[in-house]
């Protein structure tokens, strides 16, 4: 039986498909297959129509649930650390966060990170600023970044891993550090510049 032969409410399948590419934009997708897997990251290949009526296998890449802490203190300040990425060969400052374990909601992730990569301890209840997708072009990669409005010190940092400096850095340096690329990621550049547009933009272009 084809798709013209099944009804639904006196309309065709075929037609009741067109209404979802129409929905989404033209797109239509009719299942993936992954070609790599592990802890990290999957990669799969969706079989997909585009607007045109072109269908090819479209390379997607699956990224589990990223948590990231925004922490503010009382002097305008963020807690951050500066650190290196390899991949991109890049020094700068960035957030504290990471990905989200099983069975953990994000805001106890960001929390937890915060702590290990840090030796401070988000304070308060957690407001969830913004959630987000980077690069939804080929990439999944969700991204929910939670506000706190302070912290206690409880040592040194215990994620040898993540090592980098840790430092409270003024809200004013933001603009400036943004255009020299000196703030790493997504979640680090969309999670301060979108705080501070929430308040009415930076105090200053330091």
């Amino acid at each position: 039986m084809g798709e013209s032969d099944v009804r639904r409410g006196g309309g065709s399948l075929s037609f009741y498909a067109a209404i979802v590419a129409e929905e989404r934009g033209g797109w239509r997708t009719f299942g993936e297959r992954t070609v790599y897997d592990n802890r990290w990251v999957r990669l799969g290949l969706v079989d997909v129509e585009a607007p045109n009526g072109e269908r090819w296998e479209y390379h997607v890449v699956h990224l589990d649930r990223i948590a990231v802490a925004l922490v503010v203190d009382d002097q305008d300040r963020v807690l951050m650390s500066w650190r290196y990425r390899f991949v991109t060969e890049q020094w700068g400052y960035e957030l504290l966060g990471g990905m989200v374990d099983a069975g953990e909601d994000a805001a106890g992730t960001a929390a937890r990170e915060a702590e290990e990569e840090s030796g401070w301890r988000p304070v308060g209840e957690p407001e969830l600023l913004v959630s987000f997708e980077p690069l939804p072009g080929q990439v999944t990669a969700p991204v929910d970044v939670f506000l706190w409005r302070g912290a206690e010190r409880i040592g040194e940092p215990t994620d040898t891993e993540e090592v980098g400096r840790v430092e409270w850095v003024p809200l004013s340096r933001v603009p400036g550090l943004a255009q020299r690329r000196e703030l790493l990621g997504s979640g680090t550049l969309v999670a301060l510049l979108y705080y501070l547009a929430s308040r009415g933009g930076a105090a200053a272009t330091g």
